[in-house]
């Protein structure tokens, strides 16, 4: 007989399966730049033939790179986040809180780790990369919004997360073992914490009235919206990291192509995948078969 998630059972399958950085990343442990980091449904490199096989290897890790600054940075976003809901109420789960706090030290950690990986591969990568900022101000105009509203953007990205590595890396045998190493210990600790901020999204959920939840929704999309803008500003500046990596400057058609396919794929990998993602949606169904509706009706402009 299948269990319902609790904080109790959470909490002890998430210390059950603690890792730590030094396990993953170090001296010992390098990436292997002769290989893909990224799945190509992810990178989407191979749609951009006027790149030759090297360039396109090239893109994949600038790609990489940026998913790392991606990820620390909605990290960096969603920790305030899971601290400020972590306190409970008297008569609420007594497991509630420490779970919480499990969670939001989980997530300090993977902070750190995306950091040792930035910092590995600007060591072994030749070039600079760039990437979107400051992540104060992004993480401000994010945090912003609702709580409720909130909850479904971190729920959103926990989902996602955790279909990254079975979707696309966990049979991809092409890709950087190392890397694949780091999106599997991530995804290990992730698929906790979707149940975690489901539950606490069901609390919220269930004191708001339909209008409000409707509300939420509309400000997760604005928050969605909002980081679209950032993937359209990353994607100028992966390019710039191509020319400058490859050594020539791209055509203006063959910019604009490289625009229009990374741009969308870098709404997939962020927005898109979660936006698809059937658990996040099971879970804002039983809430709201409207909200589900709305989001599926603006999810294929993501795809």
């Amino acid at each position: 007989m299948k269990m319902e998630p609790n904080y109790e059972r959470l909490m002890e399958m998430s210390k059950r399966v603690n890792w730590r950085i030094e396990d993953i990343i170090g001296p010992e442990k390098r990436m292997d730049f002769s290989k893909p980091f990224l799945p190509e449904s992810f990178a989407r490199t191979g749609e951009l033939d006027f790149l030759t096989a090297a360039e396109r290897l090239k893109l994949n890790h600038i790609r990489a790179f940026g998913y790392l600054g991606m990820f620390e940075l909605v990290e960096r976003c969603i920790l305030p986040v899971i601290e400020d809901l972590a306190p409970s109420a008297p008569g609420q789960d007594t497991h509630r809180t420490p779970a919480l706090l499990q969670f939001a030290a989980e997530e300090a950690k993977h902070i750190e780790l995306f950091v040792r990986f930035r910092q590995a591969f600007t060591e072994g990568f030749a070039g600079e990369c760039g990437f979107i900022g400051p992540a104060d101000e992004i993480g401000a105009a994010v945090r912003a919004h609702s709580p409720l509203s909130l909850a479904i953007f971190v729920l959103g990205i926990e989902w996602a997360t955790q279909r990254h590595y079975l979707d696309s890396v966990h049979d991809d045998d092409t890709l950087d073992p190392q890397f694949k190493s780091l999106l599997k210990h991530h995804w290990m600790e992730e698929s906790q914490h979707a149940k975690l901020d489901a539950l606490v999204f069901f609390e919220l959920a269930a004191r708001a009235r339909p209008d409000q939840v409707e509300q939420a929704v509309e400000e997760f999309l604005e928050i969605g919206a909002f980081l679209d803008g950032g993937l359209a500003q990353q994607t100028q500046l992966d390019l710039a990291s191509l020319e400058a990596a490859i050594s020539r400057t791209l055509s203006e058609r063959e910019r604009a192509r490289f625009v229009e396919v990374q741009h969308q794929a870098q709404r997939w990998t962020f927005l898109g995948s979660a936006l698809r993602n059937e658990g996040f949606l099971g879970a804002m169904g039983k809430v709201s078969p409207a909200a589900r509706a709305r989001l599926e009706q603006v999810a294929p402009a993501f795809c």
